[in-house]
């Protein structure tokens, strides 16, 4: 089982971020709904969308947006 973060989408190609390795994958094979940011589990030919992992990386993205804009 990997994981990996939607980085971005590129025409047909969902361009997937693992660790320090980036792969394009076909936007067909990811589950209905999925958005730049979400996690993704990779296991086997099945790939899902790891809701739990995605809020909190978005919320720890966020807090760290707070923090580098927050005024003195």
């Amino acid at each position: 089982m990997k994981k990996g973060i939607i980085d971005r989408f590129e025409g047909n190609l969902a361009v997937i971020e693992f660790d320090s390795d980036m792969r394009d994958i076909p936007k067909k094979k990811l589950p209905e709904g999925s958005e730049v940011g979400d996690l993704l589990i990779f296991d086997g030919d099945s790939i899902t969308i790891d809701k739990a992992g995605t809020d909190k990386l978005r919320t720890e993205i966020e807090d760290l947006m707070k923090e580098l804009f927050e005024e003195e």
